[in-house]
């Protein structure tokens, strides 16, 4: 009896993708999440409160520093030459750079794209494409990716293998990353509120207004000139309070009351508001206040536990930069002639993390001293 000739099995395919409501169109995210428009509050926000700049300026510095070796000699001389040395389009050079700008722009914007460039077989620099000329779009089978490039109209990039990609939280399904400014402009506004009033009042605290009453007498000769005697005490009010060099006198006769516009309120308080919005800032960005110069009530304990989350936080960052740092590097080694494997180790966040580490060694230690000399003692 002749066998049957089994039916190739077709492509996988995500069953559960959500597909684009016309036919046949590989699904698209809706243009306002990855759009300029976001692109720019972030980046407005950063200009308008430094501190959030700050916070993100101190996340990447604290998160990178890193060391990458290979076991053969020559590969790795050639690793940190390039390591050092390899350009970044005009604007600096070396990994570290193009990594503190990688990571700056998926901080910001929750997403981050590069671009190993390599030109006759080699490589000969790393870029950091801007999100604004890029269009990320699921493809046919609903899983993989697609990075769109081009003006006027883009088209998928010729060689996707040579770009690198990565997204900060993404939503289910979702391509584009979650900012870690996401839900900080309802905080901004009622912040640049608070900072605003304030230096409104102090503008008119330094520039008093004064409201000059005349009041004519009972006379018909004092009502019929009262205009003119209200314009002329004006006048000369006025230049009395012209600052310049020489002080001038204010002299004037009959009913007349001077009194300054809004002195009777005083300037309220913006300490607690302003705290209150600091706070949530601080909270997103999970930074202890004390790195951002915020003299806050805090206990040495309470510092050591800020310091543990923090070091947890860089470590989940360093997470998503390690698949694109050895995507870097095996990319160079390859492309050079070698079939080894970079060793990548990361810098300890801070001195205080290798006090802690010695100390909880120098404590494990002791008490296995201590429990053989109690196993010694027991036997005898």
């Amino acid at each position: 009896m002749p066998f049957k000739k089994k039916r190739a099995a077709p492509a996988a395919a995500v069953q559960t993708a959500p597909r684009h409501p016309f036919a046949g169109d590989p699904f698209t995210l809706p243009q306002w999440y990855a759009s300029a428009a976001s692109f720019a509050l972030y980046d407005t926000l950063r200009t308008a409160v430094p501190i959030i700049d700050a916070a993100v300026g101190k996340l990447v510095r604290l998160t990178l520093g890193f060391e990458a070796h290979c076991k053969d000699g020559d590969a790795d001389r050639a690793l940190q030459d390039f390591i050092q040395h390899v350009p970044l389009g005009g604007c600096g050079c070396g990994v570290p750079a193009f990594l503190s700008a990688y990571l700056d722009q998926l901080l910001t914007y929750g997403t981050a794209i590069g671009e190993i460039v390599v030109q006759n077989g080699q490589v000969m620099g790393l870029y950091n494409a801007p999100l604004r000329c890029i269009e990320l779009r699921r493809a046919a089978d609903g899983f993989s990716a697609e990075v769109l490039a081009g003006d006027p109209h883009k088209t998928p990039v010729p060689y996707p293998d040579l770009l690198l990609l990565s997204a900060l939280r993404p939503a289910p399904g979702a391509l584009y990353g979650t900012s870690l400014l996401h839900g900080l402009p309802f905080v901004t506004s009622i912040l640049l509120k608070i900072f605003t009033a304030t230096g409104e009042n102090w503008d008119r605290l330094g520039n008093v207004r004064f409201a000059v009453t005349y009041k004519p007498q009972n006379d018909a000769i004092d009502r019929a000139w009262a205009k003119e005697r209200a314009m002329q005490v004006a006048k000369e009010w006025s230049e009395a309070m012209q600052s310049g060099a020489h002080a001038k006198d204010f002299v004037t006769v009959g009913d007349v009351s001077i009194r300054a516009i809004g002195a009777d309120c005083p300037i309220p308080d913006c300490e607690v508001p302003v705290r209150q919005m600091l706070e949530q800032i601080l909270a997103k960005t999970g930074l202890p206040p004390f790195l951002l110069g915020l003299s806050w009530s805090s206990t040495e304990r309470m510092s050591a536990q800020q310091a543990d989350l923090l070091t947890s936080e860089l470590e989940a960052y360093r997470a998503l930069l390690t698949p694109v740092l050895q995507k870097i590097l095996r990319t160079f080694l390859r492309l050079s002639g070698s079939a080894e494997e970079p060793q990548i180790v990361w810098n300890d966040v801070t001195l205080q993390d290798e006090v802690e580490l010695s100390r909880a060694r120098l404590y494990d230690a002791q008490a296995k001293k201590l429990l053989q000399s109690l196993e010694k003692e027991a036997d005898t």
